[in-house]
């Protein structure tokens, strides 16, 4: 739990199946939409713009799997339609469909570490905390 309102890496993390597969020390978001515009014959200026489908990237710093994880033996490559959830102290976003497009290692002994990893969600929900 917080205590100083701030985030910390337990307020952001991956889930499947309602575990808890690893926190994340940080993330970076880009949300892209392929919108375009309509043209009507004779005007030299589009007419209006039509909403297309969003797509969410995220990229994930340094993941550190949890005892839970590692004891059922998840393999991060294997783990696909997971779920982001990220709790900030008036909010939580929660991406879901989520699949891994990238994924650089890097570690210690004793510690299962990815440095980095690419993700995009096929949705995102935001709600009051």
């Amino acid at each position: 739990m917080r205590s100083n309102g701030l985030p910390t890496s337990s307020d952001i993390y991956l889930e499947a199946n309602g575990k808890k597969l690893a926190v994340v020390q940080s993330y970076k978001a880009t949300a892209k939409r392929s919108s375009k515009n309509v043209e009507a014959f004779g005007e030299t200026e589009p007419v209006g713009a039509i909403e297309g489908q969003k797509e969410y990237t995220i990229e994930l710093t340094r993941l550190y799997a949890t005892d839970e994880a590692i004891s059922d033996g998840v393999d991060f490559y294997a783990v696909s339609d997971f779920s982001l959830v990220i709790v900030k102290p008036d909010r939580r976003i929660v991406y879901t469909g989520c699949q891994w497009s990238d994924i650089v290692e890097s570690g210690e002994i004793g510690e299962t570490v990815a440095e980095k990893v690419v993700i995009v969600a096929s949705s995102r929900v935001e709600t009051a905390a």
